[in-house]
């Protein structure tokens, strides 16, 4: 006989399955309730895309706070405490960063015995004018700063609307499933009553296998149209930048025929595109300002404070009780000119580089303004014709309906046959279809005109309303 610690570690390990079980489906049992004005909030919140540009804002910006630290002084503070012999010869050596350097003359003698050492010092330095340099430089990085801040708006839009978008293919999808259960609802009622007409000899059997047919044929689009709302829900989660979250929407107005205005002209100039890229023509003309200010003189002026210390002596001795601290001082005051004469020439070209690129970018400009164009002229053709289509919709809907029942009652008169009911029937379904997707198709003309306004808060109210 089992022990009763056997049956109750036994037990225990039956039990965990069990509450993890019902704990994953306590969490799957409660989906996300979203409206599409929540589910671009949650993406412009949660989207990885979105949260990457606000991080490289946020260093444009910082690289703007440290291109103004170029008009302090730079001020460094050194130490320095070894144990060195004294050797030195006379010479020239020429710069180079490998041999330490030594100081004092040659003694005529050599030795490896060391002697302590040892330095310290500031040395401060200030450029009291640079030709307008450190100016063009915080200006270029002022643009950069820009160009950062106009592409986090490019992005902000991106997202929201693909989101939106993603929320209203979730809607069709749900569409197509009301429309095929409404088509296989027709079949199966069709079928029912032709077998009854088979059964009683008045219609050939092969109406019965038509009329099944179409059963299973509706019955399929019925499958298909559950995949599509299955992948859409994925892809509106992956949208707001909660991939793997189960998401339940409501439609609010969506279904609805929007109350549609003639769209106004957009100003172009100021949509983020158009401002990205004047972003980069400034970006561009900034760089060849700072490369116009490099070719001048530089001024420098320092002023040192330093002592040392050494055991060594002139006359070749050594003192150890000398060299652990700086026990000579100095002092020194001057200005240093640098004018690097030879980089006109490199400078020179690129500063042609550099107004080619600037030309370059003006040349894009105009493509980003020529699209920008052609997109409003589509986009209000597009809405036109949704409008005049959701207002066909309905008369198309209830002649399709009164195709369907007349031709069935044909059917049951014997003045027709089953091709002409499923004909019908087809003619029906694909009605429903065209008109919740009519509706939609209104919705998404109007979200790509928010868009290219460069906004999408109108759309949003639109969509928010009771």
């Amino acid at each position: 006989m089992p022990k009763p610690g056997y049956l109750y570690r036994l037990g225990g390990r039956m039990l965990l399955p069990v509450i993890m079980a019902g704990v994953c489906l306590a969490q799957t049992a409660a989906p996300r309730t979203v409206t599409l004005v929540q589910a671009v909030e949650l993406a412009w919140k949660n989207y990885p895309a979105l949260r990457a540009v606000m991080a490289d804002k946020r260093a444009a910006e910082a690289e703007v706070e440290q291109a103004r630290t170029s008009f302090l002084p730079r001020a460094d503070l050194l130490w320095q405490e070894n144990r060195a012999t004294r050797n030195n010869v006379f010479g020239l050596l020429l710069p180079q960063s490998v041999l330490p350097s030594i100081s004092g003359p040659d003694l005529g003698a050599r030795t490896l015995e060391s002697t302590w050492g040892s330095a310290g010092g500031l040395l401060v330095s200030w450029e009291p004018f640079d030709f307008g340099l450190r100016k063009a430089q915080i200006e270029l990085a002022r643009s950069v700063d820009r160009q950062a801040s106009v592409q986090e708006a490019i992005t902000r839009l991106d997202v929201g609307a693909r989101a939106a978008d993603a929320f209203l293919s979730l809607i069709a999808a749900q569409q197509a499933i009301r429309v095929a259960a409404a088509n296989l609802e027709r079949a199966e009622a069709i079928a029912r009553s032709v077998k009854v007409l088979v059964d009683n000899q008045l219609r050939p059997g092969v109406d019965a296998s038509r009329a099944d047919a179409e059963v299973a044929s509706a019955r399929t689009r019925l499958i298909q149209a559950e995949a599509g709302v299955t992948i859409a829900r994925a892809e509106l989660a992956e949208a707001m930048g909660i991939a793997g979250t189960e998401i339940s929407i409501v439609t609010g107005p969506l279904l609805d025929l929007p109350p549609v205005q003639a769209p106004t002209t957009p100003t172009l100039s100021t949509h983020p595109l158009a401002l990205a890229q004047t972003a980069r023509i400034d970006t561009a003309l900034a760089q060849e300002k700072v490369l116009g200010r490099t070719w001048f003189p530089r001024f420098n002026w320092q002023s040192a404070v330093y002592g040392r210390g050494t055991g060594a002596r002139l006359d070749g001795t050594f003192n150890n009780a000398r060299g652990w601290y700086p026990d000579t001082f100095n002092w020194a005051t001057g200005v240093t000119v640098n004018f690097p004469i030879m980089d006109f020439f490199g400078l020179r070209a690129r500063r042609k580089a550099a107004l080619h690129r600037s030309e370059s970018e003006q040349a894009r400009y105009d493509e980003v303004i020529n699209t920008l164009k052609t997109q409003d002229a589509r986009a209000r053709a597009l809405i036109d014709s949704a409008q005049k289509i959701s207002a066909e919709m309905p008369a198309q809907v209830r002649a399709a309906t009164e195709t369907l029942e007349r031709s069935r009652t044909r059917y049951e008169y014997g003045l027709t046959n089953i091709t002409e009911v499923v004909e019908a029937q087809h003619l029906l379904a694909q009605a429903e279809a065209d008109d919740a997707l009519a509706r939609l198709a209104l919705w998404r003309t109007l979200l790509a005109a928010a868009k290219l306004q460069g906004d999408l808060r109108p759309f949003l109210q639109m969509a928010e309303r009771k």
